[in-house]
């Protein structure tokens, strides 16, 4: 299904940082190279004398000692492509030509070397590491020349890239040694509980090993980024650019997590950190090792989260299921019936929440696998049967919903010069929008298709719920409340009877010029 997951409903003030954490494995370390860290045919029974007991522990010294030799530091040396003359400080005078690359900052792009640092950590003493797709894959038009695995005793071995996923952000390398390595196990993350004790071990800001411990913050914690996989498990243990891609463990000697995000206003720790849980990584880490092909469940539709603005303009509950903006021609959604506007609440018996996403309830659902999806529609529930397909690969699926003001001055007289002054009718007053009927001169200027039918925004109020959501003039207003809107009188309507039943907003279906229609929830004066 398509997650939309460009798509951002949901703004934060602090921006989630990608570049560290994303993996997610539970592991066990299992013997002695060197201080103790796990080889093939050691006991489990090592790492359940050095576990601490229960509450809070003395010290994580012994449980440190046993597992940070399986922890690695990874860099990738790469060749990326930069826009030629960046660097030169006489760029744009007349001396730009004098010191090589003439042209100033918009000359031929030129490739040049640079270097990213990570975390990882050997689940194999034949020497398999897990990692984050993003550290060992280059930004842009770059390319990845070659990846080394640095060793806790210093030691530079050269690493094989044996598969790597985007959408769930996973690699696999392997290194040869000329011994068993040491190495840990994914544990069980579904056991996790808030209030645990974890350790984080990786290499933040490239300084080497570096050990913290928190504990679970939260657990299947969804950050508004949408995504298959956008389910983490929350910690205050410190992370911090580079431990993407490190293990994070529970008192058993378990990594539970991957690290691979943080919440930051400066992009430093300030105690929100993301790890993926090892029930989702261990077996998709599994299947990049033998070299399988990540089969994920695919929908076909654009999602949102049902919001409180949402919620209230459908007179529904707040968080409960989520929103169907768009449908895929062809998809499963569209044969099973689904359409732009319901609300899916359930997937095969599953209630779709906040912690359990529609977007991962059918990306781990088997291709072809026929389940009944409950769902609203204009107020009343129903329920479909959709044979879930199996989903594309990233590169695929690129999608965007921006709210941009393109309008400019092609626009026809018939809205681009409005009366300076307007009376404040029903419309303008509860939603700060001044709108006219789509005539067709207005759009053929709007570039509309031949046939559409609504009203089109003259202006917007700037203070209004629908200034703040990046309405501007040129959008057309296909329908509100899932009724057409083809005259004012239509649009004054609804916002009386979405009144008089207690709404404190409305939804608007709205085509913004140029891009595809999107439901938007407006919020009334």
């Amino acid at each position: 299904m398509e997650e939309s997951k460009d798509v951002k409903p949901v703004r934060y003030a602090y921006g989630l940082t990608t570049a560290l954490l994303l993996g997610g494995a539970t592991l066990t370390l299992v013997t002695g190279y060197p201080a103790g860290a796990q080889v093939a045919q050691n006991e489990a029974s090592q790492i359940a004398r050095v576990a601490p007991r229960s509450g809070a522990p003395a010290s994580f010294a012994d449980l440190t000692e046993q597992l940070a030799p399986a922890v690695v530091n990874i860099s990738t040396r790469q060749r990326v492509q930069v826009q030629g003359g960046g660097n030169n400080p006489f760029a744009g005078t007349p001396f730009e030509g004098l010191f090589g690359g003439g042209g100033g900052g918009s000359g031929a792009p030129q490739t040049r070397e640079a270097q990213s640092l990570g975390s990882g950590f050997i689940i194999s003493a034949d020497g398999y590491i897990v990692t984050n797709n993003h550290v060992i894959t280059a930004e842009g038009k770059g390319e990845v020349e070659s990846i080394t695995v640095i060793m806790p005793d210093g030691t530079e071995l050269p690493a094989k890239l044996i598969g790597k996923d985007a959408a769930s952000d996973l690699a696999v390398l392997k290194i040869t040694a000329p011994k068993a390595l040491p190495f840990v196990k994914f544990g069980d993350s579904s056991k996790a509980r808030v209030g645990d004790w974890v350790v984080a071990i990786g290499n933040p800001f490239g300084l080497g090993g570096t050990v913290t411990a928190g504990i679970v913050s939260a657990v299947y914690r969804n950050t508004g980024a949408g995504g298959a996989y956008d389910r983490y498990l929350q910690t205050d243990a410190s992370i911090n650019r580079g431990n993407s891609g490190g293990p994070m463990f529970d008192m058993n000697g378990q990594v539970i997590g991957i690290n691979n995000a943080i919440f930051s206003p400066t992009g430093g720790s300030v105690g929100i950190g993301f790890a993926i849980p090892s029930e989702i990584a261990a077996p998709i880490v599994n299947q990049l090792i033998k070299g399988e092909k990540i089969q994920r469940g695919y929908l076909g539709v654009q999602i949102q989260q049902l919001n409180e603005d949402l919620a209230d303009s459908l007179g529904l509950e707040h968080n409960k299921g989520e929103f169907i903006q768009s449908v895929v021609a062809d998809g499963a959604a569209a044969k099973a019936g689904i359409q732009a506007g319901d609300v899916v609440v359930k997937v095969g018996g599953k209630e779709v929440t906040r912690d359990q996403s529609l977007s991962f309830i059918v990306a781990n659902t088997t291709p072809g696998t026929k389940v009944p999806i409950e769902l609203i529609r204009n107020g009343r529930h129903m329920t479909v049967t959709a044979t879930i397909d199996q989903r594309p690969s990233e590169d695929d699926l690129a999608q965007s919903q921006n709210f941009d003001d393109n309008s400019g001055d092609q626009d026809s007289d018939a809205f681009n010069n409005p009366p300076a002054q307007q009376a404040q009718g029903v419309i303008e007053k509860a939603t700060g929008l001044s709108v006219t009927p789509l005539t067709a001169p207005i759009a053929r200027q709007l570039g509309a298709a031949e046939g559409t039918k609504g009203l089109v925004i003259v202006s917007v109020d700037p203070s209004s719920d629908a200034g703040q959501k990046g309405f501007a003039r040129g959008f057309i207003i296909l329908s509100a409340n899932n009724q057409p809107v083809n005259t004012k009188a239509d649009l004054e309507n609804v916002i009386k009877a979405a009144k008089a039943d207690g709404r404190s907003a409305i939804l608007l279906r709205v085509q913004p010029r140029g891009q595809s229609p999107a439901f938007v929830p407006v919020r009334l004066r």
